[in-house]
């Protein structure tokens, strides 16, 4: 099959953050299949753009035989509040439609669009009529919904408008890929989507890089390495941005400042970072480390290094939908998952019985979690670290899942060409 994915925010090979399709390529690739991904020139968390895409409209990345990324022009003020970051999802929807027409070639199988943002979904329709394939459209964020509770998006114009292009995208897309059983049960209540025509198909965790991480690993002298020693550490990996809302994390260290053993790690990258080290300072707090934004394999051995993993968001009814991307990651590893966040995430730690789970911007009764976690013996961790793996193993192993969506979208191109 010959895949061209849609993908504004596709990583670079040596960023962290959500690896979700650089690892099913390469396993798609691996199965033998072809994929050509249009990306974004601009790091979305960071607003950075590497220096060799400078100057250039489109960037063509060849990672091997048979996967190869379109680096596609966005506009410089991505970064810049909410109508730069608006002006940088429209600028990728021309870029990414120019390369789809005259630098990816022809004779693909299928369009897979992934949404966040929304807009990715335009360039798939167009290239999807224009090249008469088949269009996938992949939800991993309710939107607009998810912009509107963050208070990112206030006009009731482009709200307006965003609804009404979320119902044609869907219209037209011959199957609607879905990453939790919240957006699964909205998209048929609420939005009226067919239930046939949705593919439950979640984020997963990455245990073969989670493997090759702890090969040899020397836990005791990385800890060192951080300055770690005598520390009971929560980590916390993933974007700084206002969706995570990790001021309140910054609020609960300032109230356990007196508690020696506590750090908090914070390892990432974001538009808010530099307001959050900021209060860090302004405050005065000697129990929260940044760590700059790491390759996925080195992001591993923080979290194989910590004793509990956070799962942080801010508190607003569409996130009680989403799985959180990190979560896996910490499972994978075997660690323990303090969850600020309620809902289909909340459900999953607790059926794995790998964590524990506090109301979001609650800052008392996080304090108090933590404590319960300075009390917590060794051994209890090790058993909520191990529950954890075990369940993520048989439920949300992505190597499974890769060959679960290849399946999916084999079924319904086949069924496709049956009615043609």
């Amino acid at each position: 099959m010959k895949i061209l994915l849609i993908h504004q925010n596709f990583l670079e090979p040596e960023d962290g953050g959500g690896s979700r399709f650089n690892e099913m390529s390469r396993l798609w690739e691996e199965a033998g299949h072809e994929i050509t991904v249009l990306a974004g020139m601009i790091h979305h968390a960071t607003g950075h753009k590497p220096e060799r895409y400078r100057g250039k409209y489109t960037y063509v990345d060849v990672l091997s035989d048979r996967r190869r990324v379109i680096r596609c022009h966005v506009a410089a003020v991505y970064a810049k509040g909410f109508a730069g970051r608006l002006w940088g999802y429209f600028s990728f929807v021309f870029s990414a439609l120019y390369a789809g027409l005259f630098r990816a070639g022809k004779g693909y199988d299928v369009i897979l669009a992934t949404s966040p943002p929304l807009f990715t979904g335009i360039t798939a329709r167009l290239l999807s009529i224009l090249k008469r394939v088949p269009m996938v459209f992949e939800v991993r964020d309710l939107w607009p919904e998810s912009a509107i509770d963050t208070g990112v998006l206030r006009n009731k114009l482009v709200i307006r408008w965003a609804y009404a292009l979320e119902a044609y995208l869907y219209r037209h897309a011959v199957l609607v890929s879905v990453l939790t059983p919240a957006f699964r049960q909205i998209l048929i209540e609420r939005k009226g989507i067919a239930e046939a025509k949705i593919l439950l198909l979640p984020n997963a965790a990455d245990f073969s890089l989670a493997e090759r991480a702890a090969l040899g690993f020397d836990r005791l002298a990385f800890r060192q390495k951080q300055a770690w020693e005598g520390k009971l550490v929560f980590i916390y990996v993933g974007a700084h941005g206002v969706a995570n809302h990790l001021m309140q994390l910054i609020d609960a260290a300032e109230q356990l400042q007196r508690e020696e053993k506590v750090l908090f790690v914070l390892v990432g990258d974001g538009m808010q970072k530099p307001a959050l080290q900021a209060e860090v300072k302004r405050r005065n707090l000697h129990n929260v480390q940044f760590v700059s934004s790491v390759p996925k394999s080195e992001v591993f051995h923080y979290i194989l290094a910590a004793d509990y993993g956070l799962s942080v968001l801010k508190k607003c009814e569409t996130f009680k939908t989403i799985y959180s991307n990190k979560t896996f990651d910490y499972m994978s590893c075997k660690k323990p998952v303090l969850l600020l966040i309620d809902g289909v995430s909340r459900e999953l730690i607790e059926t794995a019985r790998c964590g524990y789970y506090v109301e979001p911007e609650n800052t008392e009764a996080f304090v108090a979690l933590v404590h319960r976690c300075l009390l917590e013996t060794e051994e209890n961790r090790r058993r909520m670290g191990e529950s954890g793996y075990r369940y993520a193993k048989a439920h949300f192993d992505r190597e499974v899942l890769a060959r679960n969506y290849i399946r999916a979208l084999e079924a319904v191109l086949s069924a496709r060409m049956k009615r043609c």
